[in-house]
């Protein structure tokens, strides 16, 4: 479903640029085939739905949202960098948002800056017909700011993807989304 799209690496560079400078030590990303996955990373991220439900599933349950920063851009575009988490506080995912918050219902958009609600589960419930399309693959190496937030020790190699969901045709939301290092061993 996904690939190893050459542009991914800059897509992910510019999401991960608007929380961290220094992107040597957030991370270093290089695309990879979704058969280089091992099989938990792959589950999780080689499909074109909401992350939300995938970690859900996977993870038999509910994740919850803490947002460890947010921004209005100049361009005025909302972003944010969020963990998710398991009801027992374990980091699953990080990830960075770029909404177009204009291109969506005023009360989603309040959802959405609410910050109490993980994304994917706000864009179901507001029964938007969402599609995530340029799904693009990556393989990731642990810099010391991405293992503080996650709670994982450096050196550590996960696995993330790039893609964009598009409302009404038309692209709205950019996301990276990083699984967090040994959180997605198949139990």
């Amino acid at each position: 479903m996904a690939c190893a799209a050459p542009d991914a690496v800059q897509r992910a560079r510019e999401l991960a640029r608007l929380f961290h400078e220094d992107l040597d030590a957030f991370a270093r990303f290089a695309p990879a085939a979704p058969e280089e996955l091992p099989a938990g990373p792959r589950q999780l991220l080689d499909h074109p739905s909401h992350m939300t439900v995938a970690m859900e599933r996977f993870h038999g349950g509910p994740v919850g949202l803490v947002v460890a920063s947010s921004r209005l851009g100049d361009d005025g575009r909302y972003a944010r960098e969020i963990l998710l988490t398991t009801p027992a506080g374990r980091i699953v995912q990080h990830g960075v948002v770029r909404i177009d918050l204009a291109r969506l219902p005023a009360a989603t958009a309040e959802a959405i800056r609410r910050e109490t609600t993980p994304l994917g589960r706000i864009l179901l419930a507001a029964g938007l017909l969402c599609e995530v399309h340029d799904v693009s693959l990556l393989r990731i190496a642990v810099g010391p700011e991405l293992a503080a937030l996650c709670n994982t020790a450096v050196p550590a190699e996960t696995f993330g993807r790039v893609a964009t969901i598009t409302l009404d045709g038309r692209p709205a939301i950019e996301l990276l989304e990083i699984v967090a290092s040994g959180s997605a061993e198949l139990t």
